[in-house]
């Protein structure tokens, strides 16, 4: 009974991906602790959720020349390296995860609003892409852009969260003169190295139940495309703003 429950939630987190494009760890991990997992299970086992669901895309957009692997490059430089120090720091500063999975629910909370935001403003941001001139060039924009790797490495590690809205965020803001389809292709090559490191860190950890992830990705994968299928015809603006509320109340909920 669990399992069937476990597909129709990546049935249902599959579908909203497909309609939305919004990444499945800011719905997945609130999902999964509303079943009862503990924080840091639903965040590993995630994660590696995330990276495997991705990685189909991040091949269509390589063939579609629609991704920038010089800031796929620059971003891991940062978000790899902090990945594994935050990987080794839960590892050898905690006696076990029940005392740091406080601060990935403290972490999450935190992500899930900035990602909340990030969609709601995400038409503001896109139209700065256009409007506006990046401010930092030559070697201090690619120092900046590590630094953002390292930020975002971090962070969804601690959370399972905001490698896609968030990445996207970041492309838009520094890079204004990179095209939509680049800025979503960008993202998504970046987003499948950063999840599957952090997870394979989570596995190391004790934190992934393959059970849950097999029936997660059984629901899911199928799901996604149907999604991706129907959301054509569905107002995309309505359908992002309605997820933004479920994921700004989600995320303040964490925090307090």
């Amino acid at each position: 009974m669990d399992t069937l429950l476990y597909i129709s939630a990546g049935a249902g987190v599959g579908f909203a991906v497909g309609l939305t494009g919004i990444g499945g760890g800011s719905l997945m991990t609130p999902l999964l602790l509303l079943f009862g997992f503990p924080a840091h299970i639903a965040i590993g086992t995630d994660l590696l959720y995330a990276a495997l669901t991705k990685a189909s895309g991040v091949f269509i957009h390589h063939r579609q020349r629609s991704v920038d692997w010089q800031l796929v490059k620059l971003l891991c430089l940062g978000s790899i390296p902090a990945t594994v120090l935050t990987v080794f720091l839960l590892k050898y500063l905690f006696a076990g995860s029940e005392h740091y999975s406080p601060i990935l629910s403290t972490c999450l909370g935190f992500m899930l609003t900035l990602t909340a935001l990030v969609l709601i403003f995400s038409n503001k941001l896109k139209k700065s892409q256009f409007q506006t001139k990046a401010k930092l060039t030559g070697k201090r924009l690619k120092y900046f852009t590590v630094f953002m790797g390292v930020a975002l490495g971090f962070l969804v590690t601690l959370s399972s969260v905001g490698a896609g809205a968030l990445g996207t965020a970041i492309l838009l803001l520094l890079y204004p003169a990179l095209i939509s389809i680049r800025v979503v292709g960008t993202e998504l090559a970046h987003a499948v190295p950063l999840t599957l490191v952090a997870g394979i860190g989570h596995i190391w950890l004790g934190n992934v139940d393959f059970n849950l992830l097999a029936a997660l990705m059984i629901g899911s994968l199928p799901a996604i495309y149907v999604g991706t299928k129907i959301g054509k015809y569905l107002p995309e603006n309505v359908m992002r703003m309605i997820l933004a509320t479920i994921l700004l109340v989600l995320g303040v909920r964490y925090l307090i």
